[in-house]
Order: structure tokens, then sequence, then C-alpha cells
């Protein structure tokens, strides 16, 4: 099959997609390489078609080539392409379809287990494995690793859409995956060609001049930044065929009462059964 290649735009059109026309900043240095991240938007919608031979080793050697925290390498990924651990996955997922339609499932691993069977293999106590910051390292390192893996599946014209619905119940993940304690997945990842329902356009973000402070964090205008990207979400959610809704009224909903979290709340009990103390 022909991988088909991402669409390269100038730098304006891309600044104009990702942020709206009117809170576009001005466009500096520029590349194929940067349209391609610019580009990027989550996908909920995939052919059955089958990746090219040699995809996955790819994505993850991209995903190795990422930073890891003092070069513990304390994640790992598990590839799932069986149909009956998607669907188990998913029903996990809150019923997110798109997970037993792509081809390849990635779940990646905040994984400090490896380093405990070095630990035991060696005879010696690693007397950080018990603190928060190992776990934390874990998770960064994980998500870096998957970042550079969006990228390259993007460059070689796949579509992506992170899966944080695992964390529901890591545990009912651990056991379809046979993960070991002192492993988590901490999210998943859908790998896959978009289909005509899936595809839709770059999402907007908030402006620049939200996210970015200079030398001392500045609220100035935040609220007036908020109001006019409300207005800018509501009309991508009525043009993609979503319920419209308004960053505020996101954020709301999400983080307003402890139900959002849909058993995420539970988290730190969970982490602790699973072998990570959290000192």
């Amino acid at each position: 099959m022909d991988v088909s290649q991402p669409t390269v735009l100038t730098a304006a059109d891309s600044l104009a997609l990702r942020y709206g026309a009117d809170a576009a900043p001005a466009a500096g240095p520029w590349n194929d390489h940067l349209s391609l991240l610019l580009s990027h938007r989550s996908v909920r919608g995939y052919r059955p078609d089958a990746l090219p031979v040699g995809t996955l080793e790819t994505l993850i050697a991209a995903a190795q080539s990422a930073a890891t925290s003092s070069n513990l390498q304390t994640w790992s990924v598990i590839a799932v392409t069986d149909p009956d651990k998607k669907a188990a996955l998913s029903v996990v997922a809150a019923n997110q379809k798109h997970i037993k339609e792509c081809p390849l499932f990635l779940v990646w691993v905040a994984d400090i287990s490896r380093n405990q069977r070095l630990g035991a293999q060696e005879n010696v106590t690693l007397e950080t494995m018990p603190y928060q910051e190992t776990f934390l390292v874990a998770a960064i390192d994980a998500a870096l690793a998957a970042q550079n893996a969006t990228v390259a599946a993007e460059s070689l014209g796949l579509s992506c859409v992170y899966i944080g619905a695992l964390r529901n119940n890591p545990q009912e993940v651990a056991r379809i995956v046979g993960l070991p304690s002192g492993a988590m997945g901490v999210f998943g990842m859908c790998v896959g060609y978009a289909s005509t329902a899936g595809a839709t356009e770059v999402k907007p973000r908030l402006p620049q001049d939200v996210i970015v402070h200079h030398n001392t964090y500045d609220t100035t205008g935040e609220q007036a930044h908020r109001a006019a990207y409300d207005a800018l979400l509501s009309g991508f959610s009525t043009r993609n065929d979503m319920a419209v809704d308004t960053w505020t009224k996101r954020v709301i909903g999400r983080m307003g009462k402890i139900a959002a979290m849909a058993g995420r709340d539970k988290q730190v009990a969970t982490l602790h059964a699973m072998g990570f103390e959290l000192k």
C-alpha cells in the first residue's frame, strides 16, 4: 500500500488554522516539519487497512529517540492488534469505538518494573523506587516517547488519537495486557488511516498571549482572550458536527465535578496497589 503524504502548508496558513486568523502570531522561521506539527489533529474514525510492514518498528525507533530522564528509560509500550483485547480496552475507555477500529492500538506504560528487576538481579536496593518522583519521571518518559511516535506516524500519512480513559481502570488494563507490578498504562493511542468520518479540521488552541509569559506570569487580558477563544471553538464544533460548546464550558464540565473523573479520583490508591508507593 502506498503511504499517503501529509499536506504541507505555508506558515501563515498553518498558524491561521491553529489559532484562527484573528489570533495567529506573526510567522517566523518555517519548514515542512513545522507544517506537519501544526497540522496535528485527533482522529476518532479509522479504516481497517493494515499498516505497512515495519511501521511499528519505525514508530518505536522514533519513540526511543525522545529524551529520557538520566537515560533510565522507565517506559514500555504494548502493541495491541488482537481484536478481543482491543474490544476489552475499549470497554475500559467508555466504549470508544475507534479503539476497536484502528489496526494498531498502543498502550503506553509508565514502567519502573524493569529497573526493579535490574536491582533485584544485581542484588542492589534502589532506594528511590518508592518515591513519587520516580513515577512522575516514568509517566513523563512515556509521554515524550509517545509524542515522538505520533509525529512519526503523522509524517507517514497515518493518524492518531490519545486515549486517556485507560486510566478509568488501570488495573483492568494491566490484566488485559499482562502488566507486572510497577507498570501502569498511563494512556493509549490509536494508530491508523483516518476514515472519511474520522477526518476533521485542525482544532484551534488558546492564543499564545494566554500561554506565553515573558519573564513573569501575567494574566492581563486573559478573560478577553478566553471569550474570543470560546467563540472560535464554538464555530469549530458547529462545522465539525460536534456538540456546540465553548472552552469555558468544557473546562467546567470536565473539572467541576468529581464524577467527571470516571473513577480516576481513586488513582493514588490504585497506584499503590500496582506497585507505586508514591512517598
